[in-house]
C-alpha cells in the first residue's frame, strides 16, 4: 500500500529539516506512521489478510528502531515528533 505522491510530498515538506531533506529520521518516521495508519485501516476491513499483517509488523519494527535512534541522538526532536504524530500518551 503505497502512499499517494501528493500525500508523501506533503509529509516530507512538513517534517523536513531543510528544503532538500527527504531522508532524515523525522521524515522517515512520519512516512512510516502514515503507512501504518493506512495498513491498520485495511486490516480492520480485511482481518484475514496475513501478508498485510506481517507488513504492518515490519513497518512498526522499522519505526521503533528509528524512534530509538532519534531519542538517543536528539531528545528534543524526538519529543516534538511524538507529540506531533500522537504516538505515545
Amino acid at each position: 500500500m503505497a502512499l499517494a505522491k501528493e500525500t508523501k510530498a506533503e509529509i516530507v515538506k512538513k517534517f523536513a529539516q531543510s528544503e532538500k531533506d527527504t531522508g532524515s529520521a523525522q521524515v522517515q518516521i512520519a512516512l512510516l506512521t502514515s503507512k501504518i495508519k493506512a495498513l491498520t485501516a485495511h486490516l480492520k476491513a480485511n482481518d484475514k489478510d496475513n501478508s498485510a499483517r506481517r507488513a504492518l509488523l515490519v513497518l512498526v519494527g522499522q519505526r521503533k528502531s528509528l524512534l530509538a535512534y532519534l531519542e538517543r541522538k536528539d531528545r528534543e526532536a524526538y519529543a516534538k515528533l511524538i507529540a506531533e504524530l500522537g504516538l505515545r500518551k
